[in-house]
């Protein structure tokens, strides 16, 4: 089997279900302790994945996962911001 490459894996800080990496949505703080989306999954900073659903995104806003999980103050934008992506990509 030359060729086959494993696809990386990373774990849903919500659902706590290990996924192909393109089927997440990562969310960074970088040094400066600024939290953004990171749609490349490349940027510098902690990571922390999530399930790319509305469902997901909604939980993790209500139990205040990404807080915890980056150690930061997680802003509202944030969450529209993955909500937006999340129903941009359900529209195609």
């Amino acid at each position: 089997m030359v060729g086959k490459r494993k696809t990386p894996e990373r774990k849903c800080v919500v659902t706590n279900e290990m996924r192909p990496k393109k089927e997440l949505i990562r969310v960074v703080r970088n040094k400066e302790g600024e939290v953004f989306v990171d749609s490349t999954g490349k940027k510098n900073g902690r990571g922390a994945y999530l399930t790319r659903d509305l469902e997901v995104i909604n939980k993790a806003e209500k139990i205040g996962v990404l807080s915890k999980h980056l150690n930061a103050e997680i802003n509202a934008s944030i969450y529209e911001e993955l909500r937006t992506l999340v129903s941009d990509q359900n529209e195609k």
